[in-house]
């Protein structure tokens, strides 16, 4: 897992609310330019081109795989805060106030009593 460029992805989605909003309507296309054009920026005039999502994470980050991220070892506080601001609105409005949180940690649940997947890069 290209842990920092996952962990990059989940930071700068979750901090900004018009690629957010783009995220949670069109994953994929928001994927797709954050791969290719927004990631790659170290600063307004330098780019990076080493990096690149592998193809099972590009599928968890199109598909909102909370779990898988966590398992391919995502940072645990950026991964939950990310998939909070994706889904705590329509979770809340179903089941109540913290439904999204309750079921990311049933989710992980199989991982109680196992070792923490490594967020090192």
């Amino acid at each position: 897992m290209s842990k920092y460029w996952v962990n990059k992805f989940l930071y700068q989605i979750d901090r900004d609310p018009d690629l957010l909003e783009r995220y949670r309507t069109n994953p994929r296309a928001m994927v797709e330019t954050w791969e290719q054009s927004i990631g790659p920026m170290l600063t307004s005039v330098e780019i990076s081109t080493v990096n690149s999502f592998t193809p099972e994470e590009r599928e968890a980050l199109i598909n909102h795989d909370y779990v898988a991220l966590f398992e391919m070892g995502a940072h645990f506080f950026l991964n939950l805060t990310l998939f909070i601001a994706v889904f705590e609105e329509e979770y809340t409005a179903r089941s109540g106030p913290l439904a999204f949180q309750l079921e990311f940690g049933r989710k992980l649940s199989h991982w109680l009593g196992r070792e923490y997947p490594s967020v090192a890069l």
